[in-house]
């Protein structure tokens, strides 16, 4: 998942669509975010959280996979492809971006989202996740407004003090920079979503990452912002399968 987001933030309904369709689904808190471990006074990169990827693989009994990531979490996908290419299978980068000065920029309508105070108390983490959707989330289709609290809820009981651990994810991100050429070394089949109304990362985020790898696919979803908003799931979910079935 992405920038201090938790395994919850992946709806179920989502992932039970992914299920439905063959797949064994896993999914799992990064460093620093949820149940994961929480590194306070540590730096890490890209590398590292992609290096925890495979990891968690090899702690499943598990050769490969389909890699699905969403913001950061497909940023982490991008360079855990390109870095252990026999692990990845097909790579689903979701509203991401690949480091490019000017691509994906991030709308100056979010800085007092990006900066508000750590909320104290789960009804507080609820409201300012339903007004930080309220502008991020997707104006072409109708938001589940009941899992936004819910996943916010929930979030807040398993990690209520995650803020260190978001800005150490954000260092993380601003350490990597440009990674275009690092995605050219890509062979894995590759599939880009992204919104046309994401105001996090500009649709020009994605557009760049399907231009940098060799083959790779791009899925321009009309009104999408940065979420998973239901309406939306078909689409995603078979531009996922459609790429798995590239692979050997």
């Amino acid at each position: 998942m992405g920038l201090g987001f938790q395994l919850v933030h992946w709806p179920d309904g989502f992932c039970r669509r992914l299920a439905d369709r063959g797949f064994f689904v896993v999914r799992f808190d990064n460093r620093d975010a949820g149940r994961s471990t929480h590194l306070p006074g540590t730096d890490y990169a890209l590398v590292d959280m992609a290096a925890d990827a495979v990891g968690l693989l090899d702690a499943l009994g598990a050769d490969r996979a389909h890699v699905v990531g969403a913001s950061m979490g497909g940023m982490i996908a991008q360079v855990m492809a390109a870095h252990h290419p026999s692990r990845v299978l097909s790579l689903a980068s979701l509203m991401s971006t690949t480091g490019r000065r000017g691509k994906g920029r991030t709308s100056p309508r979010l800085i007092r989202h990006l900066f508000s105070r750590t909320a104290r108390t789960e009804q507080q983490a609820v409201e300012r996740r339903v007004r930080l959707f309220e502008t991020v989330g997707s104006p072409g289709f109708e938001q589940d407004f009941e899992e936004i609290r819910r996943a916010a809820a929930l979030s807040f009981r398993r990690d209520p003090d995650h803020r260190g651990g978001r800005r150490r994810q954000y260092r993380a991100v601003r350490a990597a920079g440009d990674r275009t050429d690092q995605l050219a070394r890509v062979t894995a089949p590759t599939v880009v979503v992204h919104g046309t109304a994401d105001l996090v990362c500009h649709h020009s985020g994605g557009e760049a990452t399907a231009a940098a790898i060799g083959g790779a696919r791009l899925v321009l979803v009309p009104g999408m912002g940065h979420d998973l908003p239901p309406g939306a799931w078909p689409t995603i979910v078979d531009a996922i399968v459609d790429n798995a079935r590239r692979a050997r």
